[in-house]
This record gives C-alpha cells, sequence and structure tokens, in this order.
C-alpha cells in the first residue's frame, strides 16, 4: 500500500442538532469582523483572540500575541489542539525585512515499530502518540522573537483553564459525535460529564488539572514539559498504558527547525507559505495553474469556474501525493519540469486541464485513493508595526489519541495515523524518529513590500482548498468577510466534490456531475470545508475575520 492508497478513516461532518435559540444567554455570537490600527487577532476561539488582543494592548508584539492565543486553544479547543500537539508558523519580522517558517514537525518515538502499526493502535490510545512539539515551538518563538514572558503570555491560559469557558454548540456536538471513543479512554474523565454524558450546550468547563499544568510551566519554563516533573509524569503515564513515548523521547526537546517559505506570485501579489512537510507546495501549484487562466474563467460562483477549481483542487492534491519531499530527510534533486511548485510545471499541467475541459472529461479516476482525515485549529496577527504571524497547530485527528495523563489534563496526539506504513521508500514512511505529512498552509501575501494578508485554515486536505477559494475571492474585490464566508467545495484525490450546494448556483452541483466528478452535498457553513482566519492591512488599519463556520472571533487593541 503506498501513500497514495492507504486506508483512513473519513471524515464526518458533525450532526447539526437543532439551532441554538438567538435569545438563549447560554450562546455567545463571537465579533466576526474586526478593525483596529493597533493591530489584530483572528483565531478559532473568541477568547483565544482576546488573549492575543490583550498582548498587542499591554505593548506585546505579534509573537507575543500569537503565543498567548496559541496558548490559549489549548485550554478552549481541546478537540482541536492542545500541549500534546504539534505546532508550524510563518512569521514575518518587520524591522528585519525577514520571513521565515518555523517547522515544528512532531517525531515518531524511539520505539516506534517500522512500518505497519494495527490500525486502532494508531488511531486510539497511547500507542499513537508522537513526540508533541506545541510547548518548544511557541516557547522557541516567544524567546526569540517576542517581548513578553512566558509567564506573561501563560496567564490568560491559566485563567480560562481554572475559570472555565462555555462549551459551544460546536463542542457539544463534537464530543457527542465522538462519546463511544471517550468513553474507553482516559480522555472522557476528563472531557465528559461524571465520565459518562457530554457538557451541555452552555455549561462552565473548568480544568484544574490542566490549569496546574500550564502554572507549572509559567514558573519552571518549557524544558520541565521535556526533562522535569512533567515529563517522568508523561513517561510513567506512557510505561503504564503501553504507550511508546518516553523520557528519553522527550528528553531530546523537538525545538523547531527555521526554513525558507515557498513563494510565487499570483494576481500581481508575493505569496509566501508553508514548505514540506507542510503542503505549501499544493497551493503553490493551485495559484500558478489558475494564472494560467484569465481571470474571467476563476469565478467560482458560476459553473465553469466551479469545475475548473474542482480540476486544479484535484490535481494539486495528486501531485503533492505522487511526489512526497521531506527536506529532513534527503535533498531530492528535481528538473525544473517536474517541481510542481515551478511555473514551467503548471503551463504543462493547465494545458491538460483545458483539453479536459473541452472535451468535457471528468474527475473519476482509475486509482481509488481516500483522502487523509484530521483537525486543527490556525490564528493569524498583525500588529502595528507591521510583524505578522500565520500559526497552525494539531493533535491530528479530532480529540487526538483520547488519552489524556491524570495528572497533567492535556490530550495527547494521536500523529502515528499521519504516516506511511508500507513503502519503506516513502519519505514519511514509518520507522523511529521520522516526522509525519502534515496538512498545513500558514501564508502571507505581500503587496509591493508590505505584508498585506496572514491567512489559514484547518480542515486536512481541505486546507488549501480553503485558502485558495478566499485568495480568489478577494482578487476578485470581495470584502473580506464575504470572501471567507462564501460558499466553498473541494475535491478529493478520487474526484468527488463536497460543497455547500444549497448556498450555490443550482447549475454549478449538475456541471460537475456532468463532467463525470461525483457530487457530495455538504450542511450549509460546512465543518468540513475548513475555517479561514485572516487578518488583513487595508491603509493603516488592520481587517481581521474569523469564518463562521467555528467559534472563532477577531479582535484588536482598541485604538
Amino acid at each position: 500500500m503506498s501513500a497514495r492508497t492507504r486506508a483512513v478513516e473519513p471524515e464526518v461532518t458533525p450532526p447539526e442538532g437543532p439551532p441554538p435559540d438567538p435569545g438563549d444567554h447560554r450562546v455567545v455570537h463571537p465579533q466576526r469582523v474586526s478593525v483596529s490600527r493597533r493591530g489584530m487577532v483572528s483565531t478559532q476561539h473568541y477568547h483565544a483572540s482576546e488573549a492575543g488582543a490583550a498582548m498587542l494592548a499591554a505593548g506585546g508584539n505579534a509573537v507575543d500575541a500569537a503565543v498567548a492565543a496559541a496558548f490559549a486553544l489549548c485550554v478552549v479547543e481541546p478537540a482541536a489542539c492542545g500541549l500534546g500537539g504539534q505546532t508550524m508558523l510563518l512569521l514575518h519580522l518587520s524591522a528585519e525585512g525577514r520571513k521565515f517558517c518555523l517547522d515544528g514537525a512532531t517525531r515518531a518515538p524511539n520505539r516506534t515499530p517500522p512500518g505497519e502499526l494495527a490500525r486502532t493502535a494508531r488511531l486510539r490510545g497511547h500507542r499513537a502518540t508522537t513526540v508533541p512539539s506545541t510547548p518548544a515551538v511557541l516557547a522557541y518563538a516567544l524567546k526569540h522573537y517576542g517581548t513578553k514572558t512566558l509567564h506573561d503570555v501563560l496567564a490568560p491560559a491559566i485563567r480560562l483553564a481554572e475559570e472555565g469557558y462555555r462549551i459551544s454548540p460546536l463542542q457539544h456536538h463534537l464530543t457527542r459525535r465522538e462519546l463511544k471513543h471517550l468513553k474507553n479512554h482516559s480522555a472522557g474523565a476528563f472531557f465528559l460529564k461524571d465520565g459518562r454524558t457530554p457538557y451541555p450546550i452552555g455549561a462552565r468547563f473548568r480544568q484544574p488539572t490542566l490549569a496546574a499544568t500550564l502554572g507549572r510551566l509559567a514558573e519552571h519554563g518549557v524544558e520541565d514539559f521535556y526533562q522535569g516533573d512533567i515529563a517522568r509524569a508523561i513517561h510513567a503515564d506512557m510505561v503504564a498504558n503501553d504507550g511508546l513515548l518516553r523520557d528519553d523521547d522527550l528528553a531530546q526537546i523537538p525545538w523547531p527547525t527555521e526554513r525558507r517559505p515557498l513563494a510565487t506570485h499570483f494576481a500581481h501579489k508575493r505569496v509566501f507559505t508553508f514548505p514540506p512537510p507542510g503542503a505549501g507546495r499544493t497551493l503553490i501549484e493551485a495559484l500558478n495553474l489558475l494564472e494560467q487562466f484569465p481571470a474571467a474563467a476563476r469565478d467560482p460562483d458560476n459553473p465553469r469556474g466551479a469545475l475548473l477549481l474542482a480540476h486544479v483542487i484535484r490535481r494539486a492534491n495528486l501531485d503533492r501525493a505522487d511526489r512526497p519531499e521531506d527536506p529532513a530527510l534527503f535533498a531530492q534533486e528535481l528538473e525544473l519540469g517536474e517541481d510542481i511548485t515551478h511555473l514551467d510545471y503548471a503551463k504543462r499541467v493547465a494545458r491538460r486541464i483545458k483539453a479536459r475541459l473541452l472535451k468535457g472529461e471528468g474527475g473519476s479516476i482509475a486509482r481509488r485513493r481516500r483522502g487523509h482525515s484530521g483537525e486543527t485549529t490556525h490564528l493569524s496577527v498583525m500588529d502595528a508595526a507591521g510583524n505578522v504571524v500565520a500559526l497552525t497547530q494539531s493533535i491530528e485527528r479530532v480529540y487526538g489519541s483520547f488519552t489524556v495523563s491524570p495528572t497533567l489534563g492535556f490530550i495527547y496526539n494521536n500523529y502515528i495515523s499521519a504516516f506511511e506504513y508500507q513503502d519503506i521508500a516513502h519519505p514519511y514512511y514509518l520507522r523511529p524518529n521520522a516526522v509525519p505529512w502534515a496538512s498545513v498552509a500558514p501564508t502571507i501575501v505581500f503587496r509591493g513590500s508590505r505584508p498585506w494578508l496572514a491567512i489559514g485554515s484547518p480542515g486536512s486536505e481541505r486546507i488549501v482548498s480553503a485558502i485558495l477559494q478566499v485568495l480568489l475571492r478577494l482578487e476578485r474585490g470581495a470584502t473580506p468577510l464575504d470572501a471567507v464566508e462564501a460558499p466553498r467545495l473541494h475535491c478529493s484525490l478520487p474526484g468527488k466534490v463536497a460543497l455547500e450546494a444549497a448556498r450555490m448556483r443550482d447549475d454549478i452541483p449538475r456541471e460537475l456531475a456532468r463532467h463525470g466528478f461525483e457530487v457530495d452535498p455538504r450542511d450549509p457553513y460546512s465543518f468540513y470545508l475548513g475555517c479561514v482566519q485572516l487578518v488583513l492591512r487595508e491603509g493603516d488599519a488592520c481587517i481581521g475575520v474569523a469564518d463562521p463556520r467555528r467559534d472563532g472571533s477577531a479582535a484588536g487593541p482598541a485604538d
């Protein structure tokens, strides 16, 4: 089985349930759009946005705000991220004119058996966990590029864990969706009421054990997580539950690697995005392909434009799957004609797409491939000085491994599920100390020499397609909010197009079906189709937009 055919569980849209009563005091309506001249934060949870905005108001820079918001998300988005996950970010430092990535890839433990693990072991349980990188990456970014102390940026997260926050409809439905697995593993004792039922919408959810762990980090530093008492607690929990992670894995602290971003031009702007093991190559190829078509043909709101978009998304993802690259493993010397980020390659592929469009050929392919499912969170930040951060972090799937140390209170990731298991020549083959595939694509767009836009999304393979459609709509003159909340589609590797059909012209799914694509209608504002958080500079002000598909908000200091 190659990476192109490895089986994974399909991601399912969470049940919608009855819509909450707008007059119900339990329902919070986050501020989706915000404007400030003093900087801006956009995250997937309003409490995290408030934490980041407070750092900016207190004189911190974009890195301080991003780290504070990221730690807060570790508390209020437990199904998506946490101290047990991994973090990747793209930064622009205005004073230095420097753009670079912090590659915080997790790695497999030293005791990982090469190749195939039992399916249940790689999806859930202690054996699914790799070395958490989030504490190390956030601490590194703060130490080298921030201005605040670790104690400062952890304070909002500690307060949220101690005092609690209200359970949103989304968190309630995700918990209900995963109820069986939560009950069967140690996470249920922390994230279910009395260990049995989901907390109701509007209930205040407190995490005193996690608050104590965060407090220890603030007092003793992030090294405690990897070489101190927290590390010893992780080691003991893994030994007791037959996990692979040990104290010697943690002692090799996973400080991030600084890498150069990938870059291309699109719509007279310069786009910088995340290199391997991230999925920025997919975004670069998709943008290069779209540039080979006239602007009028790139309208995603008409049938021909949606059809083009489906072809482009599918082809870019197929090429990434066919040409995996891990810069930490070996250097791949590719001819320019085979580099999927090169314009010459895009021109050749675009000619084939044009021919398919003319012939009416569709999206089905002989080799059936199933996409990878995962769960992630993203935040974007700009400060008044022009510093920018786009940060994506995750515990891999919803609720990660479903396991929690009883003395620490955070969920371990299940990144073992993100490796290739059979093809020993594959760069992401499962072996000791290997890094897994990542679908993240934090992105910064420049107009001339100034950063104009920071953007990113969760959603595994839907990350790139979500970002791509927002960029397309901004190019066509949409307002930032309209570009983010507009209906989306995604084309999977086998040619199935998931789309918010009820919010689109009804001739769009008909046109896709006529060309051989399998049409998969999704709910309006579908959880499945990503969740874009962006910050955009307009004149001397920053505009933040949080995607209405989840619990996010945008916030900045008062002018």
